[in-house]
């Protein structure tokens, strides 16, 4: 302790020997080395420290403000997939089950008939299944006036399930015009819940002793 007062003594005995100038070239010099360690050591990590504040806070309101906008838009997307599932719904009950089908082929052909078209080939052709419905194809060729094929059309429409009619071909034939088309309905078929993995094999049972 005294030894670090007579060093204390000595330093400032010797400053006072030097010129004002000196004296304040020192101080300057003093100032400029602890403003240092305080950027380096306390300023600058802190300052770091915020910037990653701020930008984390940037990023957070980013965030708030586009779950905000989702937020907002939610009510028109809940409109619509409740608009979208009514149409569903609509379109599900157009469908026949299995048990219709049978019918609604006899209608499609007494559709021909009562148009006063010569039905020569109504056939069924092979299913096509799909995520919920099945496709049923059937194969027409028929001869007639074209007054009586757009009725047949008509009348299909007509039907109270969907019948698309598509692949038309007319030619002409004597003493009418030959069609061939394909009319397809489709079955409503609902999705089974996948099997679940099989259960690994039971312990081997104990022999008895």
């Amino acid at each position: 302790m005294d030894k670090l007062k007579e060093r204390l003594a000595q330093f400032f005995e010797r400053l006072g020997t030097l010129s004002r100038l000196q004296r304040l070239i020192i101080c300057l010099v003093s100032f400029a080395l602890i403003g240092a360690g305080y950027y380096f050591l306390i300023f600058s990590p802190k300052n770091k420290e915020l910037k990653k504040v701020q930008q984390e806070y940037i990023k957070q309101k980013d965030r708030l403000a586009k779950f905000k906008k989702a937020a907002k838009e939610l009510p028109k997307y809940e409109a619509r997939m409740a608009e979208k599932q009514a149409e569903f719904n609509i379109a599900i009950k157009a469908l026949p089950d299995k048990r219709e089908v049978p019918n609604l082929l006899t209608q499609i052909s007494k559709a021909g008939t009562d148009s006063g078209l010569d039905v020569q080939l109504f056939q069924p052709r092979k299913e096509t299944k799909k995520d919920f419905y099945v496709e049923i194809p059937v194969a027409i060729r028929v001869k007639g006036g074209y007054h009586q094929i757009s009725d047949f059309f008509f009348q299909v429409a007509k039907l109270n399930r969907i019948v698309n009619i598509r692949n038309i071909s007319i030619k002409p034939s004597k003493p009418a015009l030959g069609m061939t088309c394909q009319a397809v309905t489709y079955m409503y078929q609902e999705t089974k819940p996948k099997p679940k993995g099989k259960k690994g094999k039971k312990g081997k049972r104990r022999k008895k002793r």
